[in-house]
């Protein structure tokens, strides 16, 4: 066979030979697609928000997080222990203390997400911790003075928005409440601290209390339950309660930790977060 003869009867071999690999890479690329399943979006949270039912057991796990207002409660929330236990009395309850001084709602995710700092104290992300219910104080007292008013609580609203929507996420079997801090008095506030005029301390109150309203009319418009110390501190004529108030006029006294210990501890019980 001459030279001319040989390649005219390799060319249809080569070419045979390229389409069957062509077609076995092009079928093996096709199965492999055809395995790959599309990333499932989650699907977001359908409000109003309802408690999960929390399975009974021995003991109960609590995570509170705020600012001075729930630092104050002390690092075990010894009170509201002791609340409880009354409630419960073959129960036993640890509370893990979040509530960091001089610290702004903004600082709440982070709080939800990351190793954050205390004093010397190291606390681990929240939502890597096992709880049965987490409550969110109002960071009230540490208003958003850095923005116009109407700013400040968009803002609070977006870092509730996100703060919410992961902890519904990851932890879609933990209870959740808000929680409002003692009332603030007018005439008073910071005046162990602060040297302000009477119509700046009004302005800072009005201010602080925006916040506070502004986080209880977030909750109830997720339908998240409030656990509300702010009412249950003032007297029958509306006016504030000025024993649950300190020297400092800011943090609660004795009495006004008893208040916010009893308060929870009533809430939890009487609405059955926890088993009976």
């Amino acid at each position: 066979m001459n030279e001319r003869g040989f390649a005219l009867t390799l060319i249809p071999i080569l070419i045979l030979i390229i389409g069957g690999i062509y077609f076995l890479y092009s079928s093996k690329s096709k199965v492999l697609t055809k395995n790959i399943l599309p990333t499932p979006i989650p699907t977001p949270y359908q409000f109003p928000y309802k408690n999960p039912i929390i399975p009974k057991g021995q003991s109960y796990r609590i995570i509170i997080a705020g600012d001075s207002i729930v630092n104050s409660l002390g690092l075990n929330a010894n009170v509201l222990r002791e609340d409880l236990i009354k409630y419960y009395p073959d129960s036993e309850f640890v509370t893990y203390n979040y509530g960091y001084p001089t610290t702004n709602v903004l600082s709440l995710y982070q709080r939800l997400t990351q190793t954050t700092n205390v004093g010397t104290k190291d606390n681990q992300a929240i939502l890597t911790q096992q709880f049965e219910l987490i409550i969110i104080e109002s960071f009230g007292n540490n208003p958003l003075s850095q923005f116009p008013l109407a700013e400040g609580l968009q803002k609070q609203n977006e870092e509730l928005e996100r703060s919410v929507n992961a902890i519904l996420a990851q932890k879609p079997n933990a209870a959740l409440a808000f929680l409002t801090p003692i009332a603030l008095d007018p005439i008073n506030y910071a005046r162990g601290s602060r040297d302000l005029s009477p119509e700046v301390r009004k302005q800072w109150v009005a201010e602080r209390v925006a916040y506070i309203d502004n986080h209880r009319k977030f909750a109830q418009e997720k339908g998240i339950p409030v656990i509300d110390v702010y009412r249950a501190s003032l007297k029958p004529d509306g006016t504030v309660d000025k024993s649950y108030i300190s020297d400092d006029f800011i943090h609660p006294s004795k009495k006004g930790i008893e208040l916010i210990s009893q308060t929870i501890a009533d809430y939890i019980f009487n609405n059955k977060i926890f088993p009976q």
